[in-house]
């Protein structure tokens, strides 16, 4: 992760879209890692009052976007879009916080690679996803 982002100025890029609206909060930026929380509330839950699938793959491809946002040579030219998303869902969430962790599996020219695990609040794997994204001329 190249080190003239914060958490702040990633935040700011969110609002107003479906990250502030399902209440997404960034919360720590390390060396090659990014991790996010997401509330498991009426705003996240399917029918059944469990964390909907969707809602975590929301999350995925926001923790890996941003990553590769802050791999990017020239943000203000560049840009960069999911490409193909796959998650499985491991176990359920009725309610509190669910917490994703995006790391690298390969930043290339034109594509990234990204690995996204999200865990409940004792740690358990509730999804793990991949996310690969193109790096486009915004232009």
């Amino acid at each position: 992760m190249k080190p003239d982002w914060t958490i702040e100025s990633l935040q700011q890029f969110h609002t107003n879209s479906i990250v502030s609206h399902l209440g997404i909060e960034l919360i720590e930026l390390g060396d090659g890692f990014l991790t996010a929380r997401m509330p498991v509330d009426h705003r996240t839950h399917q029918p059944f009052g469990i964390l909907h699938g969707g809602a975590s793959v929301v999350l995925a491809e926001t923790l890996g976007s941003v990553a590769s946002v802050m791999q990017l040579e020239d943000p203000g030219r560049q840009r960069a879009v999911g490409l193909e998303i796959n998650a499985n869902h491991v176990r359920s969430v009725k309610e509190g916080w669910v917490y994703g962790k995006v790391t690298p599996i390969h930043i290339g020219r034109t594509t990234h690679i990204w690995d996204i695990r999200i865990t409940d609040e004792a740690g358990k794997l509730v999804c793990i996803s991949r996310l690969t994204v193109a790096v486009i001329d915004g232009r």
